[in-house]
């Protein structure tokens, strides 16, 4: 399998992030690029350098003002006097519907959800490169290419069209996803991370043309909280066109395949000509943020059914972090996804 990574996405480096109220280290760092790397060479995988497509792919799913607030707000950001290295957001509006400020401060707040989306001088580069890793796995599929592997670092399936969160920018599984639509294609998502893919449902909500499915560890006491309920089916042309299969907290191989069956019965209902899957292998047993339990075996069980859907696919790196067998787990995915 041909893979897509470009080394500027090792800047972002991130030092702090929140959780329960305690401020600790970002466990989304750039070491995470090494067992990724690792794991899809020892499962066969030869890397490309991706091609620059520009910001047009973005912009088809971003905010014009939300891709200039993640280029240009650090260094407005590092004008204010004794502002920290990192911009992380302190107020946020009640609504999407709020006034828009010019500060930088409230700028921040309005585009960054959380204090687990620090930006500091290399996110921006980082994030655009990750988004192209994306696109240059598109353009295989396009170009005959059965799958492809984006390694794709910072990952993006908790950012919104004009909303970062969750250690996420860009969404590179919906910018690959609307390439493909572009280009005369009809792409169905399909995100295994144990985070429900909030921004990636919230973009593609309203819409008709993408189906969007997402099997994560239930929400209700766990990120994204506000988001990834079975319920969220759609709105407008979109009804119907989101599928949210949540899982009880520490649910094991059994229940998560039971799920996926549930979720290519979908896709193939749709009638997918390609799928992007938002690959995230932190729903592992040993994973630092502990949702779910797949285990490694389980990986390379996922990979072999999705695999047998049969349509051209795209793996877009998601969540993941470090433990030993991280690299393991993406070997075993991608070992199971070719030998189906």
């Amino acid at each position: 399998m041909k893979a897509l990574f470009d080394e500027r996405q090792r800047k972002h480096d991130p030092k702090h992030f929140m959780a329960n109220g305690v401020v600790l280290p970002s466990p989304e760092q750039p070491a995470r690029i090494d067992a990724l790397h690792e794991g899809a060479t020892k499962a066969g995988c030869s890397f490309l350098q991706p091609a620059d497509q520009g910001r047009a792919p973005l912009s088809a799913v971003h905010t014009t003002e939300y891709l200039v607030f993640l280029e240009t707000i650090h260094t407005r950001w590092s004008r204010i006097e004794g502002a920290s290295e990192e911009v992380i957001p302190n107020v946020h509006p009640d609504s999407r519907r709020a006034g828009y400020p010019r500060s930088a401060v409230g700028q921040a707040g309005f585009h960054q959800a959380d204090t687990a989306c620090p930006i500091a001088s290399g996110t921006w580069e980082s994030a655009y490169w990750a988004a192209q890793s994306a696109l240059a796995g598109a353009e295989l599929l396009l170009e005959g290419e059965r799958a492809a592997y984006a390694l794709c670092r910072p990952p993006g399936h908790h950012a919104f069209s004009d909303l970062a969160g969750g250690f996420c920018f860009l969404n590179n599984a919906a910018i690959a996803a609307e390439h493909l639509l572009s280009q005369g294609l009809r792409p169905a998502i399909l995100d295994v991370d144990v985070h429900h893919g909030n921004g990636t449902q919230g973009i593609f909500y309203e819409r008709g043309d993408v189906l969007t499915v997402s099997i994560h560890a239930d929400p209700i006491r766990f990120y994204p909280f506000f988001w990834g309920y079975a319920e969220e089916r759609g709105e407008g042309a979109g009804r119907g066109c989101n599928l949210n299969l949540p899982l009880p907290r520490g649910a094991g191989d059994p229940e998560f395949m039971k799920q996926l069956e549930k979720a290519k019965e979908h896709i193939r209902a749709f009638g997918a000509q390609v799928l992007v899957v938002a690959l995230g292998l932190d729903a592992y047993e040993n994973d630092p943020l502990k949702g779910l339990a797949v285990t490694t075996p389980g990986f390379g069980a996922i990979g072999a059914a999705i695999a047998k859907l049969d349509v051209p696919t795209l793996l877009v790196q998601e969540g993941g972090y470090l433990s030993p067998e991280l690299g393991d787990n993406l070997t075993s995915f991608l070992t199971g996804f070719e030998s189906a």
